[in-house]
């Protein structure tokens, strides 16, 4: 059996359907009660479980051969301790772990939550256990973020409108850890994922609109104005350093990394993908 947490998000989702139409079963852990509490059906098993109290993810990790670890944001908060779920994983048996990192932790190590989560990459080379690493860069559905001002209002507002990073479908990304949790292949492995071009803000908006029919506008923000819309859901330190990111990419976080199509055998997909596939969400 292998645990999924963060199993209703743009990453969990995807990654669940795929382990259960390998045939494996899975248990899909959120804090979603109302999903939690949906019938067990097609192999997969749904429990509510907060992570920043790693306790109450033991009776998940009950004969589980292997554990997805995505942290949700208050888990990247200074105080956090995420590396007390990798030792609970590995008191309960689990025998593979593989981490949702972040791209930044080698393109910008001195950053805050960047410090921390190599330091939690660390606790799970050392662990013992089998392992991978998946350091995706910027995701393409953080545009989910505009879909209501852009049913709404036709407008999409963000900051560093012509600063592009090749961000990555969260489909590449399940497909990949679906790949790293199944093949031993894999295992010890560190893979950064990216989408295939360059696209900024603007360019995001504009594929937006192409695949509506319909205009939308794009509206510029200064970085304390993203910074403030940002803080409602992750904490400050991370909010920083993605900004440090978006703002001013360095040349390692433009590179088009060849990792989605070394583990999945495609090419990683482009923004516009994305969103044919999310259309209803902005429309």
């Amino acid at each position: 059996m292998i645990v999924v947490t963060g199993a209703t998000g743009n990453v969990g989702r995807p990654l669940t359907q795929a382990l259960a139409e390998a045939g494996e079963q899975v248990t899909a852990v959120s804090r979603n009660a109302a999903q939690a509490s949906a019938p067990t059906s097609d192999g997969v098993r749904h429990v509510a479980a907060d992570l920043a109290e790693p306790a109450g993810l033991a009776p998940a990790l009950d004969g589980a051969k292997a554990l997805f670890l995505l942290l949700s944001g208050d888990l990247h908060a200074p105080e956090a301790r995420p590396a007390d779920i990798i030792d609970l994983a590995a008191a309960n048996g689990v025998r593979r772990v593989v981490l949702l990192s972040s791209q930044g932790v080698s393109t910008r190590p001195l950053g805050t939550t960047r410090v921390a989560m190599r330091a939690l990459e660390d606790s799970l080379r050392e662990s013992g256990l089998d392992w991978a690493v998946v350091r995706p860069g910027g995701f393409a559905s953080n545009a989910l973020a505009w879909a209501e001002s852009v049913r709404t209002g036709g407008t999409v507002a963000a900051p560093f409108g012509d600063v592009g990073v090749p961000v990555v479908d969260p489909a590449d990304i399940a497909e990949v850890a679906a790949a790293c949790l199944l093949d031993d292949r894999h295992s010890g492995g560190v893979f950064e994922l990216t989408g295939p071009e360059v696209i900024t803000p603007r360019g995001q908006a504009a594929a937006i609109a192409a695949a509506l029919g319909s205009p939308v506008r794009f509206q510029e923000l200064t970085r304390d104005e993203a910074k403030a819309a940002m803080t409602r859901f992750v904490p400050p330190e991370l909010a920083d350093d993605t900004l440090d990111i978006i703002g001013a990419p360095n040349a390692a976080e433009l590179r088009i990394s060849p990792d989605v199509e070394r583990v999945t055998g495609h090419a990683p997909r482009p923004f516009g993908d994305w969103v044919a596939r999310n259309l209803a969400a902005f429309g």
